[in-house]
């Protein structure tokens, strides 16, 4: 599967902002929790809009993208 690195980079900066929980409690966790769940939602808004347009099933582009980004993995053709 091709993904466009648009794809790529949403998703990656939503597992950064998930990294930034970490250590964090109160206002300043419940500020950081808001962020990583709009860096989610617009990776997610993404993936639905290029399965949509491709014709893929969302829930193959999410996959794929999760594996590239988690774990390095290069999405097979």
């Amino acid at each position: 599967m091709d993904l466009p690195d648009d794809l790529i980079a949403l998703e990656r900066a939503a597992e950064e902002q998930r990294a930034r929980l970490e250590g964090l409690d109160g206002a300043e966790y419940e500020a950081q929790l808001r962020a990583w769940r709009e860096a989610s939602a617009a990776a997610l808004a993404a993936i639905a809009d290029h399965a949509a347009a491709t014709g893929t099933a969302r829930y193959e582009v999410e996959m794929a993208v999760k594996r590239a980004v988690r774990h390095g993995e290069t999405p097979a053709d």
